[in-house]
């Protein structure tokens, strides 16, 4: 029998963001949780021609701090996730270019709904139509190597839980594709002795 079992949801508060009171099973107790519902999200990790990742420093009331992040935001009714990240890109840093699915996760399970689904942006080129930002985004454009921005990370400086998962995942990324590389290129150099030894 699952113990894990919704009895009832009530909502407390509808806005932009909504906040429901969840009633349910957890083993043999009877538990209330607030639940925080939000939009699902893209978030982008741009890579310029020089290999460069542009990322966005704007101001976070929550976090009473500007905070440096890859461009991201919620998925409008009726976008898919490819659709949104292709506007958030060209809303917040004035690009497009080809868009490859990397990975997607919950960012706050624990009392919030979102998904956040990330995009690997390459081939950039500049937006014929710029599109406005959200009111409340006043963005300063910062372009860095991976390398800069995982030190970043690691030193404190990058402190959004997004932003320090997609530059991990897209440096693990670069670093498997290298191995695989010098794995084949390994193996074609001892294929091409064994053919000159006659093996």
């Amino acid at each position: 029998m699952d113990q894990h079992n919704i009895i009832g949801s009530t909502k407390l508060y509808s806005g932009k963001i909504s906040i429901r009171l969840d009633k349910y099973h957890l083993g043999d107790k009877i538990l209330e949780k607030e639940i925080v519902e939000h939009s699902d999200s893209v978030g982008i990790i741009a890579i310029d021609n020089k290999q460069n990742i542009i990322l966005v420093e704007q101001f976070r009331i929550a976090a009473r701090n500007s905070l440096l992040e890859i461009p991201a935001g919620k998925i409008e009714k009726g976008e898919n996730p490819k659709d949104a990240a292709l506007r958030e890109m060209n809303e917040e840093i004035g690009y497009t270019g080809r868009l490859t699915r990397l990975f997607q996760c919950y960012l706050a399970p624990g009392y919030d709904t979102e998904k956040m689904y990330f995009f690997l942006a390459s081939n950039l080129r500049i937006s014929k139509k710029r599109l406005a930002p959200d009111e409340d985004e006043q963005i300063k454009i910062k372009r860095m190597t991976l390398s800069s921005a995982l030190k970043k990370c690691i030193s404190g400086k990058i402190i959004d839980c997004k932003t320090i998962a997609a530059i991990n995942m897209i440096l693990n990324s670069k670093n498997k594709f290298a191995r695989n590389t010098v794995n084949v290129d390994t193996e074609l150099c001892y294929d091409e002795k064994s053919i000159k030894r006659g093996r």
